[in-house]
């Protein structure tokens, strides 16, 4: 037997002798239509105005008892039984202002979810800032079309950043939708061409290894230790940028019986409080830090970063100066990056093999690279980054007694 509605003639003393129940209950007032006072069972109450709209039951939520009295609450469901008298959908129009917003109001909203799940959000973020919020910033998000995805890619004239931008534009309303944020419906990246691109496999070949090396010297002197330290490691670029003193192991050199930064050790979660990002894919890593690099360290006697500005932060991105180098070299364009393939590369050519290379670089294939003990590959590691290290260094210097050519006059005071 259907229970009927328990209507009353709502006062403040009733509301007051209202007790929860095992499961929320409505009492309607019979002075003002559509007005009900819900009752949760840990006593919690709120005023609704319930009114039908098509043929379906519509809850508009006025606001909790203790927030406004029963005086104001007859008000404001009168107000809203007076909007579906006009034939309007109150509640309907209220879900609608809460979830539409600017594709700027939307990026404002994604911004702490990005920085939150990408490591490497700056780059996507950079991107929508330059080439998407000046043409879409003040258009409603959930009215941006594929047609306006498709004029962004032909607007953005190298067609790597079309992609990127691309990617980045397509994560943020596939974010949306997830969150229901927005009021977006579809993403209108998808079934978008890419623009075509060759797949970048730059390498440095014998040739291009000296004048880089060189280059290095003629750049600001952090900026060229920290990319000879990447080519001499293998490490990824914002990893080598954030290293810490802290992260590093001493080892007494067998030669001078003195203690030198022999390994490093890259814990995979962030630390906020040393400023450490975490390694890409949250693996902790050890690596041996050939000789080359140990001098490196020695020269700056850094404490804290170990590559730091004048105020003691980490450096930022070396792709400017990478960049400037390639321009006054009149090569190709290479990437901090491309320093890091080049390691792996010479860990491949010197016969060490692709296992090698991935476990020194901390790459993770198909979930199995995790189960290596790091620890128990310490004396095969360390033979292979000096070989490499040896390597370049006779490319560098030709002959039996090359060391690390470093400008000293240029060493911070």
């Amino acid at each position: 037997m259907r229970k009927l509605p328990d209507k009353r003639r709502l006062t403040n003393f009733l509301l007051q002798s209202l007790k929860p129940r095992a499961s929320p209950y409505l009492v309607w007032d019979t002075n003002q239509r559509g007005l009900a006072v819900q009752v949760r069972p840990k006593g919690h109450r709120a005023w609704y105005c319930i009114y039908s709209f098509n043929g379906r039951p519509r809850w508009f939520h006025i606001a909790d008892v203790s927030a406004i009295g029963l005086a104001k609450a007859r008000e404001l469901a009168a107000d809203v039984m007076y909007q579906v008298a006009k034939g309007k959908d109150p509640a309907a129009e209220r879900r609608a202002s809460r979830t539409s917003g600017t594709f700027e109001d939307l990026v404002k909203l994604y911004e702490p979810h990005s920085q939150k799940k990408n490591k490497s959000w700056r780059q996507p973020d950079a991107l929508v800032r330059k080439h998407l919020l000046p043409s879409w910033g003040k258009l409603m998000a959930a009215d941006i079309s594929r047609s306006d995805v498709k004029a962004m890619m032909a607007r953005v004239k190298a067609p790597i950043v079309a992609n990127q931008t691309l990617a980045a534009a397509g994560a943020i309303f596939t974010w949306a939708i997830r969150e229901e944020i927005g009021g977006v419906k579809a993403n209108p990246c998808l079934l978008v061409d890419r623009n075509p691109t060759r797949s970048r496999e730059r390498v440095l070949s014998d040739l291009e290894i000296p004048k880089f090396w060189k280059a290095f010297d003629e750049v600001d002197l952090i900026h060229g230790l920290a990319l000879r330290t990447i080519l001499l490691t293998g490490q990824r670029p914002g990893e080598v940028c954030h290293m810490r003193t802290a992260h590093l192991e001493q080892i007494i050199d067998a030669e001078d019986l003195l203690p030198h930064p022999g390994w490093w050790s890259l814990p995979g979660h962030p630390d906020p409080k040393l400023g450490w990002p975490g390694t890409k894919n949250s693996a902790s890593h050890r690596v041996a830090l050939p000789k080359a690099v140990q001098e490196i360290i020695a020269l700056l006697e850094p404490d804290g970063f170990v590559f730091a500005t004048p105020r003691g932060r980490a450096i930022g991105s070396l792709a400017a100066t990478m960049a400037a180098i390639c321009k006054d070299l009149g090569v190709e364009r290479a990437t901090p990056h491309d320093l890091r393939r080049t390691h792996g590369t010479l860990i491949t050519s010197l016969g060490f093999g692709r296992d090698a290379m991935n476990r020194i670089q901390n790459h993770v294939e198909s979930g199995v690279a995790n189960i290596y003990d790091r620890h128990g590959y310490a004396d095969e590691d360390r033979r292979i980054m000096e070989s490499v290290s040896a390597k370049i260094l006779n490319l560098v210097t030709p002959g039996p007694d090359n060391v690390v050519a470093l400008n000293r006059s240029k060493r911070p005071a």
